[in-house]
């Protein structure tokens, strides 16, 4: 027993310093726990608690439903995103594309209950990350959403300022603003 758990050890060791580890991989190391998911949070944060597997996780919990019309996925769910963003030090993971996509969807999910704190959340995500153009967009898309028509050309315009990227997707936006649109990006675009 001793030898095999030394050698699981030195697997897990290899497998945590190795730099080119796939996002399949990373999928498939987190444990398939169906009931609270404690366990896996608890893997994920003594192991590696970087972004890419908490986005793996949170995408994979929100799998199970519709938090829209599912009040107790979507609490659950705020609750797993919140303890993410927590988990995970916006100095430290800023320029990483899957930290802001947690920032992003958590604050999607907040609109679902408070849009106050869901606009306090674009705004951190927009703070924390903003070299991401889909940042500045969800947060135009959430503005747009709650009628603030100013805000949501204000939020674009600077987001162009501060050559966020792709471009493309700044441009593309804009022009569905311009273009009176309900969604600045189709699902095509996005």
């Amino acid at each position: 027993i001793a030898s095999i758990m030394n050698r699981v050890r030195d697997l897990k060791n290899k497998y945590r310093n190795e730099d080119n580890i796939t996002d399949e991989f990373n999928c498939t190391k987190i444990s398939a726990d169906t009931t609270d998911n404690s366990g896996t949070v608890n893997q994920i944060m003594m192991t590696t608690n970087n972004p890419e597997d908490w986005l793996c996780f949170l995408l994979r919990l929100e799998k199970r439903g519709v938090p829209q019309t599912d009040v107790s996925l979507l609490n659950r769910l705020i609750g797993r995103y919140s303890q993410a963003v927590t988990a995970l030090p916006a100095e430290k993971h800023s320029q990483d594309e899957s930290y802001a996509r947690i920032l992003v969807r958590f604050a999607e999910l907040k609109a679902l209950q408070d849009p106050e704190e869901a606009r306090d959340q674009f705004h951190l995500a927009r703070l924390n990350c903003k070299k991401f153009a889909f940042v500045h967009v969800a947060f135009a898309q959430f503005e747009l959403s709650q009628g603030n028509i100013k805000k949501c050309k204000q939020l674009l315009q600077k987001a162009m300022e501060c050559s966020a990227v792709p471009l493309e997707m700044l441009e593309t936006a804009l022009q569905n603003f311009h273009s009176q649109k309900k969604q600045l990006l189709s699902d095509d675009e996005k």
